[in-house]
């Protein structure tokens, strides 16, 4: 079964308030030239930023924060937000892999960037509402 699609954009203005709660201010998340001069296409938005997202998709799936039982991920691609009001988008999809006797659902995650994979391995374990 699959879940609905969830999709968050995701702006420069968001990268530096992350920074600024994170306190992770390293230059590849908001200084196009640093990002290039290291190999980068350019800014790209904190991991944790981008997994803290598709966490709020599995929260929503699960339907309250405390429901979520395990989550975890594999950073395989940066998100590149270019320096516009736009942003770009993070689509979050999920099927159901397993629904257990104990009343715990696994779930199988997606997230993607321009038609990319972003995240690998991104798998939530949800406890059942009942």
């Amino acid at each position: 079964m699959e879940l609905p699609t969830q999709t968050f954009r995701v702006t420069r203005a968001d990268l530096i308030r992350y920074a600024g709660a994170s306190g992770d201010f390293n230059p590849i998340h908001w200084s196009d030239r640093f990002a290039t001069k290291v190999g980068l296409p350019g800014v790209i938005a904190h991991g944790m930023f981008t997994m803290a997202l598709v966490g709020r998709a599995v929260t929503a799936w699960a339907g309250s924060p405390d429901a979520v039982v395990d989550f975890g991920v594999r950073f395989t691609r940066p998100v590149v937000v270019p320096d516009d009001d736009a942003g770009t988008e993070i689509v979050v999809t999920a099927v159901v892999r397993e629904v257990t006797e104990a009343g715990l659902t696994r779930l199988d995650v997606t997230a993607t960037c321009l038609g990319e994979k972003v995240l690998s391995q991104a798998r939530a374990t949800v406890r059942t509402a009942g």
